[in-house]
């Protein structure tokens, strides 16, 4: 059986440039790098550079496979696929015929983003029927986004485009981009679902230079090796790096990121001898940003390295759309309304609807208000048991055990 470097190369124009693939092509051709080594697992990157496809439309097309049963996903973080007896059927169909990308002599051709799909300009092809999941890689985005962990994300649109969009065209430029915004209001998901092949850093107070780097770690048999953290294996694969609550890491720390996100795009790893790490062309640093949690810090010199900074807010006609209970939506305006006045602190967010909706399914409604009211922070409970009571009609106090059964 082959392996997977042995697999046959995508056709491709003449123009070197893998031709546009037919609906469901993606798929099939995913189906079969899966079919070659079913022992194997891969992530979507693997896969992407294998067929010389986006990794974002390779991530999506192995998550249509596998809610289909044509792939297994195994692990997340990154998420990890291989082939089930479905993938073998779907790998044996004929491959569709590669329509060939228009050579324009006349005008360059326009750098691929390497990180997705792309918007279809005024006047070209028709967009796919919006609310489905977008699978090729030429596809605009019209709908959901299939995350790396099969959950859906519904874009929202930033300075006219889905912002999943924008983050693939800001990659695409070189601009690093600071999300903040509350927690839970959906950053970590927008940046899961723009980059198939992203790698994350979690930050917090404790976070170290290794880290980042990597360290030396004692093998099975006693011996010491360097293991490269997250930044530097990001930098060599040209892969997106996300640094989740960067604010919280401290500052001479994140220090070690400056010299990979400017011209240099250069790391030196002292701990590895002075080893000198050069970042592949894809590599992008985007953080995220929670302002107002304790110890959250952006320093200027941080800020200054993220040209663009959008703020994320939660989108609380999406908590309608997904069927969240409306009272409890109508709270969380109030409650925001209440926190840009500077009334109270704290406001539900999308996450914390969401959580609603799952504990009133298994619970009971009153049980998620009393919830509602029980996560807030105490210095605004008050307030928030108030907001409650007049959105859901009563009174509801914290979850807590009652007498013994």
């Amino acid at each position: 059986m082959p392996t997977p470097a042995e697999a046959p190369a995508p056709t491709s124009t003449p123009t070197g440039r893998p031709g546009r693939l037919p609906n469901g092509e993606l798929r099939r051709q995913v189906a079969v790098h899966l079919d070659e080594a079913p022992a194997h697992t891969f992530t979507a990157g693997e896969i992407a550079r294998a067929l010389s496809r986006s990794s974002g439309a390779v991530a999506n097309a192995l998550a249509v496979l596998a809610s289909h049963g044509e792939a297994e996903l195994i692990g997340e973080r990154p998420a990890r696929y291989r082939a089930t007896p479905g993938t073998g059927r779907l790998a044996s169909v004929p491959p569709a015929p590669v329509r060939p990308a228009p050579v324009r002599p006349s005008t360059p051709e326009p750098t691929p983003d390497p990180s997705g799909p792309t918007v279809t300009p005024a006047g070209g092809p028709a967009a796919t029927t919006a609310g489905t999941v977008a699978t090729s890689d030429d596809a605009p985005v019209t709908g959901p986004v299939t995350r790396p962990n099969g959950q859906l994300y519904h874009p929202r649109t930033v300075a006219g485009v889905p912002d999943v969009t924008a983050l693939r065209k800001l990659r695409a430029a070189g601009v690093p981009a600071l999300l903040y915004g509350p927690p839970g209001t959906g950053k970590t998901s927008v940046v899961e679902a723009a980059f198939g092949d992203l790698v994350t850093v979690p930050g917090d107070g404790d976070t170290t230079v290794a880290d980042l780097v990597g360290e030396y770690t004692q093998t099975p048999e006693g011996r010491y090796v360097f293991v490269h953290g997250p930044l530097v294996r990001a930098m060599r694969e040209g892969r997106p790096l996300f640094v989740d609550d960067a604010t919280l890491i401290p500052p001479n720390v994140l220090a070690t990121l400056y010299p990979a996100m400017d011209g240099r795009r250069q790391v030196i790893v002292k701990a590895n001898g002075g080893e000198v790490v050069d970042a592949a062309e894809g590599f992008y640093v985007v953080a995220g940003h929670n302002p107002g949690v304790h110890g959250a810090v952006l320093t200027d010199a941080l800020s200054s390295r993220f040209s663009a900074q959008i703020q994320v807010s939660s989108d609380y006609d999406l908590a309608v759309a997904l069927k969240v209970d409306r009272r409890a939506v109508r709270a969380a305006r109030n409650l925001a309304t209440r926190q840009r006045r500077g009334e109270v602190g704290w406001a539900p967010q999308l996450r914390e609807l969401i959580a609603f909706d799952r504990i009133a399914k298994v619970l009971g409604v009153e049980a998620a208000a009393g919830n509602l009211v029980g996560v807030a922070p105490e210095e605004d409970r008050e307030i928030v048991a108030t907001v409650v009571r007049d959105a859901f009609g009563a009174e509801h106090a914290p979850l807590a055990l009652g007498t013994r059964i």
